[in-house]
C-alpha cells in the first residue's frame, strides 16, 4: 500500500520529465502538419498512439504510484492550458505553436506548391472539397487550409454577395 502513494522518484523529476516530454510531443506534432485529429489518416493515428505509448516511460521514469500518475497528469494539463494562454496573449507564440494558414485554391487555381509543402495529395483536396460542396473548381475563389487543420472555402458566388 506504501508504493500507491510514494513515488519512487522525485517529484521535480517527474515533473521534468512530464515537461520535457510534452514540449518534444507538441513540437513533435506541429513539425508533422496541420490535420485536425477526424481528418488523420490511418498511418498517422497509428503514429500517435505509438508515439504515446512510446513517451510514457519517458514521463513515469518507471514510478508506478498513483500520485505519480496524479502528478503527470496535473502537470500535463497545466502545460496544456499556459501553452493555450501564451498563444492567446502572444501572437508570435501562437504562430509557432498553431502555425499560419496557407492557401491551397486561388481562383479557382490549385496552388502547387502549397499542396505539396503540406503533404496534400490533389484527390485529398478534392474531397475536402466535396464535402463543403464544391465540385468544381471553376466556382471557387480560394480555399484555404486553416492552422487548425480545417478547410475553409469562399465561393466566388459569394464575392458578389458580400465584398470582402
Amino acid at each position: 500500500m506504501n508504493s500507491l502513494w510514494h513515488p519512487s522518484i522525485p517529484l521535480a523529476e517527474l515533473l521534468i520529465r512530464a515537461a520535457a516530454s510534452y514540449a518534444f510531443v507538441l513540437l513533435l506534432l506541429r513539425v508533422s502538419g496541420k490535420r485536425q485529429i477526424g481528418q488523420m489518416g490511418a498511418a498517422e493515428f497509428v503514429a500517435l498512439l505509438l508515439v504515446s505509448n512510446a513517451v510514457q516511460n519517458s514521463m513515469n521514469g518507471g514510478d508506478n504510484s498513483l500520485t505519480g500518475g496524479l502528478v503527470l497528469a496535473t502537470v500535463l494539463v497545466a502545460l496544456s492550458k499556459a501553452v493555450g494562454w501564451a498563444s492567446y496573449r502572444w501572437r508570435r507564440v501562437g504562430h509557432l505553436i498553431q502555425g499560419s494558414p496557407c492557401l491551397l485554391v486561388y481562383k479557382g487555381e490549385v496552388v502547387q506548391r502549397n499542396l505539396e509543402s503540406n503533404l496534400i495529395p490533389v484527390r485529398e483536396l478534392h474531397t475536402l472539397l466535396r464535402r463543403q460542396g464544391i465540385h468544381d473548381l471553376k466556382g471557387l475563389h480560394e480555399a484555404v487550409l486553416e492552422a487548425n487543420g480545417s478547410l475553409s472555402v469562399l465561393k466566388t458566388s459569394d464575392l458578389s454577395q458580400h465584398p470582402v
